[in-house]
């Protein structure tokens, strides 16, 4: 076995993953290897064995994600969190979100090479998914934008009760502040921080977002607003 297959066993035994988990996560990653668009920056599997697949199954230590029946993996890009959770999460279904084409077919290609069942592509901006309105129990965004633009992103779409889960770097109080003040007007509430010890991923950090009441009617606001207009503290 290489390296990369020590990793991945190494991790499907520290987060209980289903038999087979390892050889599908070792698919997913030789297609983006070899894949000649650029879906991603990290490419190399000895990389991003690390900076992908150990970094998104970080988010399976938070319980409503562990739980979750429907996931949206918002800018999903060469498919992480989204495609690994779809691997450590079989009776979940995960919906892909990426408005760039030529990743979504990548995408498609790899949920059909890795046997991903329950993973669907949705090719379109997350201001625009009108089938995911209320549906969701958790999204997830992996350094997609900042957290006030993500709580807009993501409460249109979740269901009472459920959960948004950010992944991003270290711990930014202004950030934080904004996307309090945004989660407050969207129905959100601030909840945890928790750190996450991802190898070369300094100072990784996931925030989650619970959805306590309904999100105002006027959201999702056009697509491009939730970015040139954030909502603010």
């Amino acid at each position: 076995m290489t390296r990369v297959d020590d990793r991945l066993a190494e991790l499907a035994d520290r987060w209980e993953l289903p038999p087979g988990a390892p050889d599908r996560l070792r698919t997913i990653l030789d297609l983006v290897a070899a894949e000649p668009t650029s879906i991603t920056a990290i490419r190399e599997p000895e990389r991003a064995v690390d900076l992908h697949v150990a970094d998104s199954l970080a988010g399976l230590a938070v319980p409503a994600l562990r739980r979750a029946a429907a996931i949206a993996d918002l800018g999903t890009g060469g498919g992480f969190p989204g495609l690994v959770l779809a691997v450590a999460l079989p009776a979940a279904t995960v919906a892909l979100v990426e408005s760039v084409g030529k990743k979504c077919e990548f995408l498609r290609r790899a949920v059909d090479v890795a046997g991903l069942g329950n993973v669907v592509v949705v090719n379109a901006r997350a201001e625009q998914w009108d089938a995911g309105l209320g549906g969701q129990d958790v999204v997830t965004a992996r350094a997609l934008a900042p957290l006030n633009v993500l709580a807009e992103y993501a409460a249109p779409l979740l269901r009472d009760g459920g959960a948004l889960v950010a992944w991003k770097g270290r711990r930014d109080a202004a950030e934080e502040r904004d996307g309090a003040a945004a989660a407050r007007a969207l129905g959100l509430r601030a909840g945890d921080v928790v750190a996450a010890d991802v190898p070369g991923a300094n100072d990784r950090h996931l925030h989650l977002y619970l959805k306590v009441r309904q999100t105002p009617i006027a959201y999702p606001r056009r697509p491009g607003m939730a970015r040139k207009r954030p909502l603010r503290a």
